[in-house]
This record gives structure tokens, C-alpha cells and sequence, in this order.
């Protein structure tokens, strides 16, 4: 076995050198830090593990004829379409169990409810379905969202101008992934340079995926008791002020899956059903000065008649309501501002929207099974032409990455275990005893792939239920 340090050239060259022939593609846009600071400042800076490239571009580099030995870049490339057909499979034998331990629990479901579950069954499978989705989020390259970065984003004022709030304890689960961080442009009118148009760069999620169930009332009332040492009635009627502001749609049986693309990172709030809008500063400010303006020079103009009460009623009345007419626009004043910023949420998520619940795990799945191939394509590619070994997987790491940033100027953090460890469980890469890789040629691989598609229907696994009794009545409907 070759050492790292003189190994490593000889892996970039094999995973693939920039052709001056193929054009390089530009960056995706993933947020960069000039300093070190910088990074230290925005905790989403990193380098993400997300491959930003299609299949196939990534197949048409890694297979450009020259690059593979002795002509073999057609047995690459048939085994690639093998390893990609495999892979799919596999996530779609997971998808089917998956989607069937969400079915007690999905909003969207027409099919009738024959089937009981015990509370501990229930609690059971609503922990398969939020590490089951949680597995598909990381295989697909999402990043956690931890609760310290949530409380940080969730303050901060919108891109759109609006100021969001959210009662996060609300919930039972939640769960916030995300995937490619980058910048868009927007424009806004700027008071200080004469209403004028001015561009500036919004932070956003390429993609965002959250995850979030209710806590049920009583929990959420005994959580009240704890926090605030109120007593019972009292907890319980704040905790069912705080659920006023939910859609009745909106279940505690139920968990509930969004996936939405481009969301500003100060817009997290948005995507929660008990979200709600609060006046800025500037609107408080804009809004009482009209409003105390108008209600003011209202009672000074009325005070002269209301006085005339006894001598001149119809004048004193009249009086009055002209004072409740500007009252009454006053309040409408507000109540409009507020209902302007509902309709610009609304506009902006309907536009953002990707997928809800069920269809979200159709989605992660695909996701995932494409980051997962990707990622085994690139490191066959060295596998297959290079002597390695355990002790050489960091420069192997380092040379996929170089070969992603020169090829198609993208940063990535590659996973090269992960990768690794799919290979060596599928029989294409071998680990003996010594440390060393060896790794079946792309002719032999193929044809393994093959030989593992002619048995995969006689060990198809049971699908049959694990938890629940089914009832013995025809069924219901769930509204």
C-alpha cells in the first residue's frame, strides 16, 4: 500500500482532474466566509455535506472516456446506472414501511381507520416515524437546525418587514432541517434616499423541512404549572388563549410534515401554524401618532357640542358619533396593517411550498437515495484505480473534495465513510484483514449488481403489522 502523503495526487487524478475541454460550471451559490470571523459569526457558514450536482453531470465527468483504464469507462457507466437502479430499490422497500407507520398519524389520509392502537403502540410508532424521517433528512444531507440557532433566527425581524412570533413549547415534536445555504436578492424603497429602490442580499434555506406535532392540552397545562407555578384553571385558560390563534384543522394526534424551498433564515417562524404577526416598533410608532393625532383633534372639535348636551341634544349626538366614526377608523387602521402583513406571509409561503406530510418522506427518500449514489459514485472512482486502504480515507476525502470545487466550484464536506460503508455492505468494496480495499472492477461490479437483482424478490421481507389489533367493525372514515 502506498503512503497517504504520495498516494494523494495519484487519487485526485483518478477521481477525476478538470478537463480544460468541459466547461466549468459556476458556484451554487453556498455562502462563503472571507475570514474566519465571519464564520465564527453565522453559525450556517460551514461547509454542508449536500452535493449541489445532478447525476448526470457527476456521471458524465466521472466517466469522460480517458479517465478510466484500458477503455473501461462503458462498464463505469453501466455499472453507475446498476448502482443507481439498486439504490432506489432499497429506499423504496424503507418508503413502504415508513408510510405505513404514518398513516395513524397523517392529516391528509381518505382511507378508513380499521385498525386500534394502544397508547404505547401509538407512542412506538410515532417514534419510528420521527427517526425514520430524521434518517431520510440526514442520508438526504440535511443539516439540524439545533435549539439554540432556532431561538436565535426566531427573533430576528422578516425579510418581507413583518415581525414574527411562535410559541415553540407548543409543540410536542419538532424537528428543523436544512439543506443549501445561500443569498438572493430583494428590493425595497428606502425613506432616506427619496422612496428609491435599493437591492440587498436576504440569507436564505435552499431548502427547509420541519417536522412538528402538538403537545396534547394537558401536557401543555401541566408544563404552564411547572414553569409559572400557576394553578390549574389559570394555566388551563391561558394555554387555551395561546391555542386560539391555531387552524381548527390542526389535530394533537396528528404529526405534521412541511417542506418548502428558498425560505429567508429569518422567516423560520413562518412555516408554524401558531405563528403570529406583531406590529415593529416603527408601525407602533406610525400608527398611535395618526391615531392619537386623529382621536385627539376628534375630542377637541366634539367637546364644544357634547357640552350643549341639555340645551342640544341632536348636536350633542351628532357629536358623539363623529367622535366614534374617527375612533372606529382609527381601529380599523390597525386592523388593516395587521391583515396586510397576514396576506403578505400567506402570498409568500403558498410560493415557497414544496410538499406537506406524506408526500414530504416520498420526497426525503428520493433525496436521499441520490445523495447516497452520488456520493458512491465518487468514491468508486478512486476505489476502483487506486491501491488504498483504511489509512488512506483522509486524503481519498480531501482529493473528492478538491475534485468538486475544481470541477463544478462547489465546497462540500464529504461524507467518505458513509459512502464507504454502503460499498463494503453491497459486496462492491471488500475490507481485509491488513486494512486494505479491494474492489470489484466496473465489468464484475455490474454484474454483481445483477446476480443481487435475481434474488431480491425471493428474500422480500413480511410487510405485516407490528403494533395494533384490527377491528373488528367495518371502519371509519377520518374527517
Amino acid at each position: 500500500m502506498h503512503c497517504v502523503g504520495h498516494n494523494y495526487m495519484k487519487m485526485v487524478a483518478n477521481v477525476g482532474t478538470l478537463n480544460s475541454a468541459v466547461p466549468r460550471q459556476t458556484s451554487f451559490g453556498a455562502v462563503t466566509s472571507t475570514s474566519a470571523a465571519a464564520a465564527a459569526e453565522d453559525p450556517f457558514s460551514a461547509r454542508e455535506k449536500f452535493l449541489p450536482v445532478t447525476k448526470a453531470a457527476l456521471m458524465d465527468r466521472l466517466t469522460t472516456p480517458g479517465r478510466w483504464p484500458n477503455q473501461t469507462q462503458r462498464d463505469a457507466r453501466r455499472f453507475f446506472r446498476y448502482l443507481d437502479y439498486w439504490r432506489q430499490q432499497q429506499y423504496a422497500m424503507r418508503l413502504l414501511g415508513l408510510i405505513e407507520a404514518y398513516e395513524p398519524f397523517s392529516p391528509d389520509t381518505d382511507l378508513l381507520v380499521t385498525r386500534h392502537y394502544e397508547p404505547q403502540e401509538r407512542a412506538d410508532l410515532q417514534k419510528q416515524v420521527m427517526a425514520g424521517a430524521e434518517q431520510l433528512l440526514r442520508q438526504a444531507n440535511y443539516t439540524r437546525i439545533d435549539p439554540a440557532q432556532v431561538n436565535l433566527i426566531v427573533t430576528e425581524e422578516s425579510a418581507y418587514g413583518l415581525d414574527l412570533s411562535v410559541d415553540l413549547a407548543a409543540f410536542e415534536e419538532i424537528a428543523i432541517y436544512y439543506r443549501g445555504v445561500s443569498n438572493r436578492k430583494n428590493s425595497r424603497r428606502n425613506m432616506m434616499k427619496f422612496f428609491r429602490k435599493e437591492e440587498f442580499e436576504v440569507p436564505i434555506f435552499r431548502r427547509l423541512c420541519v417536522i412538528f406535532k402538538l403537545a396534547s392540552f394537558q401536557d401543555r397545562v401541566n408544563r404552564v404549572m411547572n414553569d409559572t407555578g400557576w394553578p390549574r384553571k389559570e394555566a388551563e385558560s391561558h394555554v387555551k388563549k395561546l391555542r386560539a390563534h391555531l387552524p381548527a384543522e390542526v389535530k394533537e394526534g396528528n404529526v405534521y410534515m412541511k417542506l418548502f424551498r428558498n425560505i429567508p433564515r429569518t422567516d423560520i417562524e413562518m412555516v408554524f401554524p401558531n405563528t403570529q404577526v406583531r406590529f415593529r416598533m416603527m408601525d407602533k410608532v406610525r400608527l398611535g401618532a395618526t391615531a392619537g393625532g386623529g382621536l385627539g383633534f376628534g375630542i377637541f372639535t366634539s367637546a364644544g357640542k357634547v357640552a350643549l348636551l341639555a340645551s342640544n341634544p341632536v348636536g350633542a349626538a351628532g357629536a358623539a358619533l363623529g367622535l366614534g366614526g374617527v375612533a372606529f377608523r382609527q381601529a380599523m387602521s390597525f386592523v388593516n396593517q395587521k391583515q396586510k402583513y397576514m396576506v403578505v406571509m400567506a402570498q409568500n409561503l403558498y410560493f415557497l411550498s414544496m410538499a406537506d406530510n406524506a408526500s414530504v418522506i416520498v420526497e426525503l427518500a428520493a433525496r436521499a437515495a441520490e445523495e447516497d449514489i452520488k456520493e458512491e459514485w465518487l468514491l468508486y472512482s478512486i476505489l476502483a484505480k487506486t491501491d488504498a486502504g483504511r489509512a488512506d480515507l483522509p486524503a481519498i476525502d480531501k482529493a473528492i473534495e478538491k475534485h468538486l470545487q475544481d470541477e463544478f466550484g462547489v465546497p462540500v464536506d464529504f461524507d467518505v465513510d458513509d459512502a464507504l460503508e454502503r460499498l463494503i455492505a453491497d459486496g462492491i468494496v471488500t475490507e481485509n484483514a491488513d486494512g486494505a480495499f479491494t474492489t470489484l472492477p466496473p465489468k464484475q461490479a455490474a454484474l454483481y449488481i445483477d446476480g443481487k437483482w435475481d434474488i431480491l424478490l425471493d428474500n422480500l421481507p413480511d410487510p405485516g403489522h407490528s403494533a395494533g389489533d384490527e377491528a373488528v367493525s367495518a371502519g371509519q372514515l377520518v374527517s
